[in-house]
């Protein structure tokens, strides 16, 4: 097991022992993790398992992993599980039998937390079919109405980077930059939106490096008013004096992600309504920067944007301020988002130490495209401290072939 996996799975028996929600047993249930993993394993396991599996960590501490015979030998041989259980027809047995020993017979109503959420796709990793198989293995003991969601355990073990984890994304991000430096040496008017990202995906495979999102739309490049914005593909538009060039990257490295935006105006001299522009999202940006405190909720930070740019002249943007980054690029967890049905209970969420998050927006220019930028920056005691370099200035792309 990698340092970095043993040291989120020791922080996930600290988050267990000091829940409030005073949750005995969180238990991640899988099967055939090479066709749908739960989003959590790479936080207690490395590898995959194939037969159900139970990965048990508890109130007192202690982390039980149950597994077919064939799957124990790397659990076993990382050193990081208090006990390791084989078995061979079948799981039922050893699970009741481990739950009976970590839940003490005078705790009148077990909570055994698992993975389901109806907020956060990142907490709800337990197929349909594997709770409803867990149910039946408990029915009829003393567990069999203890299940509950560990969206509360999950969000705070993917939000709460470590040290480590930060390494990694400052990593992530000078990889983003170096990308960046490189598209603007390249574009130039005439190039497509789609020469670009082939450029760019190129230079990941060349380095080794991973996508935040899917491959097919990262990165997201937009040339000129003409162009789709959104989480499209690229296009066969090509970029041309007066131009917006817009791109949205966001790059894997040991494991975590980056997410960052960037825009280049083509010409050599920049209209009012540019620099007007990127006042409005640079400030907006940067009122959200100030907000984001612990223990504020999120909404509130994108109300602090978002009324600075409408105080600007602009229309609110349709969507949120920011989401948590980590292993990818949206991470799951609270969200710095407006009260909007759509994102369920993730605005309410308070802001903790420790939580990356993105800020972007954008402004359409008339004539011109998609002025947006997207940075991140780490939550402390303090306040938020930028993780990569904002784009303050408007850059420039020459506007001659």
């Amino acid at each position: 097991m990698s340092d970095l996996t043993r040291e989120k799975l020791n922080q996930a028996a600290a988050i267990v022992a000091q829940s409030e929600s005073e949750i005995d047993v969180w238990l991640t249930f899988v099967r055939e993790t090479s066709g749908i993993a739960d989003p959590c394993l790479p936080f207690l396991m490395e590898g995959g398992l194939t037969w159900q599996s139970a990965l048990l960590v508890s109130k007192s501490g202690r982390k039980v992993a149950i597994a077919g015979n064939y799957d124990l030998d790397g659990l076993e041989k990382s050193g990081d599980w208090d006990e390791v259980i084989g078995y061979v027809q079948g799981i039922r047995e050893p699970l009741v039998d481990a739950l009976q020993e970590l839940i003490p017979l005078s705790v009148a109503a077990p909570k055994i937390a698992v993975n389901f959420s109806e907020n956060d796709d990142k907490c709800d990793g337990l197929t349909h079919g594997m709770f409803r198989l867990l149910e039946r293995y408990l029915a009829h003991t003393r567990f069999a109405s203890s299940l509950v969601s560990a969206e509360p355990i999950i969000r705070a073990l993917r939000g709460r980077k470590t040290q480590t984890e930060l390494a990694a994304m400052r990593g992530a991000i000078i990889e983003t930059d170096r990308l960046f430096a490189e598209v603007a040496a390249l574009a130039k008017p005439g190039i497509t939106e789609r020469q670009i990202a082939d450029f760019v995906q190129g230079k990941i495979a060349e380095r080794g490096l991973g996508y935040a999102w899917e491959q097919e739309g990262n990165p997201i490049v937009n040339c000129g008013p003409d162009s789709a914005v959104g989480h499209s593909a690229p296009s066969a538009i090509a970029l041309a004096p007066g131009h917006i060039l817009h791109m949205d990257l966001g790059v894997v490295q040991n494991g975590y992600a980056s997410d960052l935006q960037r825009c280049w105006f083509v010409g050599s001299e920049v209209p009012e309504a540019i620099s007007r522009a990127h006042a409005a999202v640079l400030g907006a940006i940067e009122a959200g920067f100030a907000a984001l405190k612990p223990g504020v909720s999120g909404w509130e930070v994108d109300a602090a944007a978002r009324s600075f740019l409408v105080a600007a002249g602009y229309p609110e943007y349709l969507h949120a301020l920011g989401h948590q980054v980590g292993r990818v690029a949206h991470d799951g967890g609270g969200l710095l988002g407006p009260c909007w049905a759509r994102y369920g209970e993730t605005p309410y969420w308070p802001v903790e130490v420790g939580q990356v998050y993105t800020l972007e927006l954008g402004v359409a220019v008339e004539g011109h495209g998609y002025w947006s930028l997207e940075d991140m920056a780490v939550v402390t005691e303090g306040g938020a401290q930028w993780l990569s370099t904002p784009q303050k200035e408007i850059w420039l792309l020459s506007p001659n072939d």
